[in-house]
Parts: structure tokens; C-alpha cells; sequence
């Protein structure tokens, strides 16, 4: 017979066991000592916060037989076993879902006129209530207004909204709010005790974390990562299991984010998701850290709940943010992850949320003044670049004509990419990211042609100011003014190779001896 699931095995049989609840299971408590259980509830939360167990022990305190009615249910009685048991014929569960139709609850309010067979009390769990047609609510909804003394209801749901008011009227409501960090890991840790499992405290804390505040979604997780109960549960054997990322890899994700590196940004989500990780996981890993982010900039770092090190590190990050950046990180990682299919590019939403965030703000579009020509409106005024390194606004040297010889050494430039990427990340922090999908490979004239392999990137390239900002980076390393100019090629060569197939440069003798006497230089 297969071993019981353990958020099966330790459900909670009384209601000192119902974790994070207590507002409930005290108003149900003293309602039972003073007589005052009513005929009707309606019980609403997320799921797996204790909706159905605490209706089942309604079921058993009711119809418990010990003498104090605050020691009820006792687990003892022959009432109280029978329901532990899954045997009590007065305890009736429906499941909405399967049983949607009008006629499933008249088939419902026939059986009710009768009496209880075993208890004091017939007591219907009617589960995900708002999977309920129209016609079956107003067929249950007579049936709540004037019920037989012997019959409680209780309805439980996860979509409060989808309950029509006419029912919920009829009903006592109890809210179920999700269990915090500190009660699910008090509940794993005891189960953890109980079935002597060796695991490691920070390997315990991630799975709480995991379970978002559901006490049976927590413990199946648990039940989820072992293997081997004689083995010790490590923290790393955790995260493969779950598919969730090393914190210190979300840590540093919004740290790009917050210096605008799109390159190491992109890098790190790719690493994390060659590494195992889930995407879905991975993305809400990144919306709660920036959330505790902003919940320590807008309010207080008591807000969230963390080691003295990580609220140190959240304070920290927050004033590295501003507060549009922020939010806007926030709401694109959110949507990133909710729309999140699959598919062959499983990273792929959370590069595009990653660019999105950092991607330029375009240049408001003038408005035309009454009696100005609409072409004096149409062309933008260039940006001046972000950071200037040589203090002095750059300017652009007029195109040679075609054909002319180049002024410069493509190879140079080529030899020389990993500074010239640094010095434009002074002017664009975006661009040297699109740099790394480019290579010289040529100049004329004074046109260095750049080679990309997409038409994106040659749009991206081409743009006006990005151009500028290539160019006096090109200028202030080497001293010399060229114009650019992207083509599309079938591939990009790494540095060393595009070094090595970039044009000769035009000092050499044996080269320029060649060109007086008519010769080409051959590719």
C-alpha cells in the first residue's frame, strides 16, 4: 500500500493544529461553548490555507459527544474517530466543480429533510461553491434561507467575487488569510522533527518561501524534496529540485539593473537558466526582491521579512533605484512571469522585460508653433551625450565621397573593440551591449563599416545619437573623425578573427607600393 502523502498525514485533527488561522478557530470555538453554531458559513481564501480542514473539525466539534464543549472535537469519540476515518455518513463533502447543475442540488435538498443517522448534526462541505451555475445557486439558495434544524452548511471557495450576493447574505463569512514566513516554517520545522528528517535550516526557509503563504502547497513541497530520509537535505539540492536560482544570482541580476548593464544582465539570466533554473521561478525570485526593494524605499525595511543582512542589502539597492525605475522593473518582471507559456526560448520574456526596463526614453516630438513650417518641427534636436569624457560637444566630420582611400586602419579599430566599448559606456550604457553583436570590417574613406548579423541591431546602431556617441569614442581613442555605417552580414567574428580579416593597414609599404604600381588588394 502506498506510504500517505505528508500534507495528508498531518492534517490538522484539532483546532490548536490549524496553522495562522486563529481568528477563525477561536469565533468557531466559543460559538460551539455557547451554542451558537450557526446554520450556514461561507469560508473564502488561497488555497491550501486550512478552508476544508477547518470545516471538517466544525464537522467533528458539533457532532463530538464529550461532555465539555470546549475540548471538542476530542478525537476520542466514536464520532470524532468515525470522521478521521473518513466513515461518518452525516458528514457530506461535494465537490461544486463536478456537480455544477441545478439538478445535483435539488438531488441535495431532497436528502437533507432527513434525519441524521449517527450525529446530532448533518453537515454539508460544499467545495469551490462558485464552480456553481446560476440555476444551481438559486436552487441552494432556498435551502439556505430555511434549512432543517439538524443541517449546517459550509461552503468554501477561492473566488469570493464569483459568490452571488444573495448567498453570501445567507451566510456567516470567515476570511482565510495566507500563513506567514515565520508560521509555515514553525509548521515544517515540527514536521521535519517528527519524521526525523535531517535538513538543512536555509533549505527549510526556501521551501516556506516557496509555498507563498500555503500551509499544504509548503508541506507537498517538502514531501517533494525527499528523496531519502537518511539523507541530509541541502540547501543546493533544494534549488535544483524546486528549479529556483541562487539568491545571490537574483542579488546580483537587479544589481545590473540598477547600474543599467543590460550585457550582464542578460548573461546572468541566461546562466541562471542554464543552470536549472525555472523561468517562472526564476522572474518571481526577481518581482519579490525588487519588491522588498521598493517596500524598504517607500515605507521601512521592517516591512519585509529578512535576516539583518539582507535588509542591510535591501536598504542598500534602494537608493541605487530610483522611483520610476523601480516600479517599472517591478511591473515588467510581474507581466514577464504572468504571461510566461514556455516555448523553445524559455528565457526569452525575462531578457525582453530585462531591455525594456533599460531601453532609452525617445525624445518628446516638438510641437509646431502657429506660423512655423512643419519641416522646422520634423528633425529632432540631437541629444547631447549623457557623460562627456573630453568636456567639448563632438563634431561630426562630413562623409567622404565613395571610393576614396581609407583614412584609417580598420584593423585598429578592431584590435583596439574592448576599449572602445568602454569608452562608449561613458556616453550609453546600452550601447556596448549592441556593440558586442558588431565587428569592423572595413573603412572608406572615412566611413568605418561596421558588420551585424540582424537588421535589428542595424537599426539599433544606426540611430542618430548612438552613432555620435560610437564615433567620439572612436575619436577620443584613436584620434581620428570617421562616420559609421552598419551592414547586415551573415556572421560576426570574434574579436581575434575580425582583427585578422579587417583591412591591412594603409602605412604599409609593401601595400602602398602595390596601389602606386595598380594593384588591388585582394579579400
Amino acid at each position: 500500500m502506498p506510504e500517505q502523502a505528508l500534507y495528508l498525514k498531518w492534517r490538522p485533527l484539532s483546532y490548536d493544529d490549524v496553522v495562522g488561522q486563529e481568528h477563525i478557530t477561536r469565533t468557531l470555538r466559543n460559538a460551539l461553548i455557547r451554542g451558537r453554531v450557526r446554520h450556514a458559513y461561507l469560508f473564502s481564501g488561497p488555497r491550501g490555507t486550512g478552508k476544508t480542514t477547518t470545516a471538517r473539525l466544525l464537522a467533528k466539534a458539533v457532532n463530538c459527544t464529550h461532555a465539555d464543549a470546549g475540548q471538542r472535537p476530542c478525537n476520542a469519540c466514536a464520532n470524532c474517530m468515525a470522521i478521521n476515518e473518513a466513515r461518518f455518513l452525516d458528514l457530506i463533502e461535494i465537490d461544486a466543480a463536478s456537480h455544477t447543475g441545478v439538478d445535483d442540488v435539488r438531488e441535495l435538498r431532497d436528502k437533507i429533510a432527513f434525519a441524521p443517522g449517527e450525529g446530532s448534526y448533518k453537515v454539508y462541505i460544499i467545495d469551490e461553491v462558485h464552480r456553481f451555475s446560476g440555476n444551481a445557486f438559486d436552487a441552494l439558495l432556498k435551502t439556505l434561507e430555511e434549512p432543517p434544524a439538524h443541517a449546517i452548511f459550509v461552503l468554501a471557495t477561492t473566488e469570493i467575487d464569483k459568490v452571488p450576493a444573495t448567498i453570501k447574505s445567507r451566510c456567516l463569512q470567515f476570511e482565510f488569510r495566507r500563513v506567514s514566513l515565520k508560521e509555515l516554517l514553525a509548521r515544517l520545522t515540527y514536521i521535519t522533527e517528527q519524521e526525523s528528517l535531517s535538513i538543512e535550516p536555509a533549505a527549510l526557509e526556501l521551501i516556506a518561501r516557496q509555498g507563498t503563504g500555503s500551509v499544504r502547497d509548503s508541506i507537498s513541497l517538502l514531501d517533494q524534496i525527499v528523496v531519502d530520509p537518511d539523507e541530509t537535505i541541502t540547501l543546493e539540492v533544494t534549488q535544483k529540485l524546486l528549479g529556483t536560482a541562487h539568491s545571490l544570482q537574483v542579488g546580483q541580476l537587479v544589481e545590473a539593473l540598477a547600474e543599467e548593464d543590460v550585457a550582464r544582465g542578460i548573461h546572468l539570466i541566461n546562466m541562471a537558466i542554464d543552470g536549472g533554473s525555472d523561468p517562472r521561478q526564476f522572474g518571481q525570485q526577481i518581482v519579490t526582491y525588487l519588491r522588498n526593494v521598493m517596500l524598504t524605499q517607500t515605507a521601512s525595511v521592517d516591512l519585509v521579512e529578512a535576516a539583518p543582512e539582507e535588509g542591510a542589502t535591501y536598504q542598500q539597492m534602494a537608493a541605487r533605484f530610483s522611483r520610476s525605475r523601480l516600479l517599472k522593473a517591478i511591473r515588467a518582471f510581474n507581466a514577464a512571469v504572468n504571461n510566461y507559456t514556455g516555448g523553445w526560448q524559455p528565457q526569452l520574456s525575462l531578457e525582453l522585460a530585462l531591455i525594456e526596463i533599460l531601453q532609452e526614453e525617445q525624445p518628446p516630438v516638438a510641437q509646431v508653433p502657429p506660423g512655423r513650417p512643419p519641416a522646422a518641427a520634423s528633425d529632432p534636436p540631437e541629444a547631447s551625450p549623457a557623460r562627456p569624457a573630453t568636456g567639448q560637444d563632438y563634431q561630426r566630420a562630413p562623409a567622404s565621397a565613395p571610393g576614396e582611400p581609407p583614412v584609417y586602419s580598420a584593423a585598429k579599430i578592431q584590435a583596439g573593440w574592448s576599449e572602445l566599448l568602454s569608452q562608449v559606456y561613458r556616453y550609453n550604457r546600452n550601447l556596448p551591449a549592441l556593440l558586442e553583436h558588431a565587428h569592423a570590417r572595413l573603412i572608406e574613406g572615412n566611413r568605418l563599416v561596421l558588420g551585424v548579423t540582424t537588421e535589428f541591431f542595424r537599426d539599433k546602431i544606426t540611430s542618430a545619437d548612438r552613432a555620435k556617441f560610437i564615433e567620439q569614442a572612436i575619436y577620443d581613442l584613436h584620434k581620428v573623425k570617421l562616420r559609421i555605417e552598419v551592414r547586415v552580414v551573415d556572421t560576426v567574428m570574434a574579436p581575434e578573427e575580425a582583427s585578422e580579416s579587417a583591412e591591412v593597414p594603409v602605412d604599409d609599404p609593401l601595400i602602398a607600393a602595390g596601389k602606386e604600381l595598380g594593384g588591388v588588394v585582394d579579400d
